[in-house]
């Protein structure tokens, strides 16, 4: 694995989970060794990234969209850019760039998961299920799409399904994420002691 992807993948682990200051190590390493090798592409990518990590979601589309000028197969910049979209309140305008990420770039996992996680948002959640299962498939080791896949189900009131989800979280949770897992925890005490509908 080349060092761009490998900091790339780290970084999305990072913001992932929110690990913020080692997000803005990767993104500077990264911008740094873009530009060292005039990867003009991956240098909006990782500016755009350093952007998002500030807050300023306006400049960071301009880096993403400069970033898929370069290269219209980065279906990162395209998931990237419909983040920042969502954070401003762009919602439905979203989606089509989660799809043309999911065009591009059919194999990362992060783009079926963001997708999956956004029409859960909006209420839409069975279709939220297939992509959560879609990024599963690629990626049976995303702790965050198990726990996001439990909300699609305990939305439907599919207790069973939600709950396998969560100790599936648990058990592919990285150690280092103990928050995460009191929060996981905390959630499958909270749905065991629902009391059951008739």
């Amino acid at each position: 694995m080349d060092d761009i992807l490998r900091i790339r993948l780290e970084l999305d682990d990072a913001i992932t989970y929110g690990d913020f200051p080692k997000a803005r190590r990767l993104s500077r390493e990264g911008l740094n060794i873009s530009k060292d090798r005039e990867l003009l592409g991956e240098a909006e990518y990782f500016s755009g990234q350093a952007e998002i990590l500030n807050e300023n979601y306006v400049e960071a589309i301009k880096h993403f969209d400069r970033a898929i000028e370069y290269n219209p197969r980065d279906g990162a910049s395209y998931n990237d850019r419909a983040l920042c979209m969502i954070e401003m309140g762009i919602i439905d305008e979203a989606l089509p760039y989660f799809d043309k990420g999911i065009e591009a770039e059919p194999d990362f996992a992060t783009i079926h998961h963001n997708k999956g996680w956004l029409l859960n948002k909006i209420g839409r959640y069975k279709e939220s299920i297939a992509y959560f299962n879609k990024a599963l498939e690629l990626d049976k080791n995303r702790a965050v799409t198990y726990e996001n896949l439990a909300d699609a189900y305990l939305q439907l009131d599919n207790i069973g399904p939600a709950l396998d989800a969560l100790h599936k979280a648990l058990e592919v949770l990285k150690p280092q994420y103990h928050h995460i897992r009191e929060e996981l925890l905390d959630k499958i005490r909270n749905i065991q002691g629902r009391p059951k509908r008739f």
